[in-house]
């Protein structure tokens, strides 16, 4: 796909061109980075152009350096589309063996801030990177949101125009320093960052060539409440409370209960859809003290949160839960301090209240479900990057690759499996060949859920991967991902290998060899299982 920035050039670009092709002394260098700051571009400001050659660099409000960084150029500035918008943005660029690429990279939670360290990294891997604060400064807990109170251009901006205006800013001065446009562009991101990336695809397939969305906030508005309820269930009432002791004994009796449908017993569900656990297994029983097992009210607790959002008055799911094997990394530990993401949505957007109190809220009263039904009418269509029309992002060229981790405690994983259904949906096109639209999809867009894995990482299941090298080979050799390798690791050494499958197949046991060992598994159908095997790291401690 050709980029957008690569038309005509200018006898100044092919100049720069030569200049870095012929022998450019890094001291060259370094004299045309700062004339970066001299660039004109649309509703832009250049605040800094800077050579940093000295491996490392303390970002603004930083307590210590970046380390381990090979010569680049800095670039920082504001973008301003609109009088209320102040958009900061920086781009980094490599001194030397810049390898033609560039990538936009993704922002956690409501942003507010630079991802220096996403920075850090594709600078290491000789990209031009860039990266924005989607134009707000973040605020800590309960006041995340607080930026977009009575702001609506300030909520666009973090929605999807701060990283497209970022991404044609930092394209520009790609080619104003190199002298040509970046071969292929590409964005990396999980969480928020996987949200964006998403909405880059819906809104401007032309930003990027190729997407890496990792566990995608991309139903933002009915994540918001999924969330909330979860928080609700678990610490609106004394009673429903789970500590950790709870929690563990929740994850224990999963794994008695469903480890071994998979082939392996491994403390890892491969598809947690298959998994038939009821919390009410583990009710106490009369004078029995709780710890191992859960009152009634926990035990309720633990299904809500499973069961996931539905709606009070149609009964129809909203949002859905968590997996089971999720729950060492449900997020309400404390009685006294909510998963505050949520909580934040609720108090600036659906009520823009500052003194609104989480633990009134009731789905089922009639004035806070009207809320909530107004701010999905109002709120949704700016937030929610849930748009399966991807053919724009397809006849452009572009591929997309998601993950999610099933023990994603978070982000529920079901979300990643319900948008990419829609995806193959719009694609079937009432031709009802399921068949015929999934091979459609699978020849842009593929998902990977990973068994085990937390939130963008972590957790007992193969958790580290490569996505961008495999994005790569799929948009620049056109080699098509048919698996992906993922490892498990313990103080740096690897223990366990698997291959993570592009849905809706999964990593079947073949029955022999080591259960640890990727080689032992093949990506197959669902259905598809057979002999059971043993071993694995041990599941963790919840005590």
């Amino acid at each position: 796909m050709t980029s957008v920035f690569r038309g005509t050039r200018s006898l100044a670009a092919v100049f720069v061109t030569v200049l870095f092709s012929t022998g450019l002394t890094p001291q060259d260098r370094a004299a045309h980075c700062v004339t970066l700051a001299e660039q004109r571009l649309p509703n832009t400001t250049i605040t800094a152009a800077q050579a940093v050659t000295g491996g490392s660099f303390t970002p603004p409000r930083f307590a210590n350096p970046i380390r381990g960084l090979p010569p680049f150029c800095r670039v920082a500035g504001v973008i301003a589309p609109t009088s209320d918008s102040r958009i900061q943005f920086e781009v980094w660029l490599p001194l030397d063996d810049w390898n033609g690429r560039f990538a936009g990279v993704g922002n956690g939670g409501w942003a507010g801030s630079i991802s220096f360290g996403d920075l850090a990294g594709q600078l290491r891997r000789g990209y031009a990177a860039a990266s924005t604060d989607t134009g707000h400064e973040a605020q800590p807990g309960a006041d995340a949101a607080r930026f977009a109170f009575e702001h609506p251009e300030r909520l666009i901006d973090f929605a999807y125009r701060a990283h497209h205006e970022t991404a044609v800013a930092a394209k520009a001065l790609v080619e104003a320093f190199y002298g040509e446009a970046a071969a292929y562009s590409y964005w990396i991101g999980c969480s928020s960052g996987g949200y964006e990336g998403l909405m880059e695809a819906q809104r401007f397939p032309g930003d990027f060539d190729g997407i890496v969305a990792g566990a995608p906030a991309n139903n933002w508005t009915r994540l918001m409440s999924g969330d909330l309820d979860a928080t609700l269930a678990v610490l609106q009432d004394p009673d429903t409370y789970l500590p950790l002791s709870a929690l563990g004994a929740l994850y224990r009796g999963v794994l008695a209960s469903c480890d071994g449908d998979d082939g392996v017993v491994d403390g890892v569900l491969e598809d947690p859809r298959a998994c038939d656990f009821d919390p009410g297994a583990l009710a106490c029983e009369a004078g029995e003290a709780p710890g191992a097992c859960l009152t009634a009210a926990q035990v309720e607790a633990a299904r809500r949160v499973y069961r996931g959002l539905r709606d009070p008055v149609t009964g129809a799911q909203l949002y859905p839960g968590l997996a089971p094997g999720s729950e060492p990394f449900w997020p309400n530990r404390d009685r006294e301090f909510p998963f505050t993401i949520p909580v934040a949505y609720f108090k600036w957007l659906v009520f823009a209240d500052p003194e609104w109190d989480w633990k009134t809220f009731q789905f089922e009263d009639p004035a806070d479900y009207r809320a909530f039904l107004e701010a999905e009418s109002s709120l949704a269509p700016i937030l929610n990057a849930t748009n399966p029309d991807l053919r724009d992002f397809r006849a452009r060229g572009g591929k997309l690759l998601q993950y999610h981790g099933w023990s994603d405690g978070l982000i529920a994983p079901q979300n990643s499996i319900d948008y990419y259904e829609s995806v193959i949906s719009l694609l079937d096109e009432g031709r009802r060949d399921r068949a015929a639209a999934l091979a459609e999809v699978r020849s842009f867009y593929r998902m990977f859920m990973a068994p085990g894995a937390g939130h963008c990482g972590g957790g007992p299941g193969p958790s580290s991967f490569d996505m961008l090298t495999v994005l790569e080979q799929w948009v620049e050799q056109g080699v098509a991902p048919n698996q992906v390798l993922a490892t498990h690791a313990i103080a740096g050494v690897i223990d366990r290998s698997r291959p993570l499958c592009p849905y809706p197949e999964v990593a079947v046991y073949g029955g022999v060899g080591d259960i640890n060992e990727a080689a032992s598994f093949a990506c197959r159908a669902p259905e598809a299982t057979e002999e059971r095997g043993g071993g694995g790291p041990a599941p963790p401690n919840l005590e």
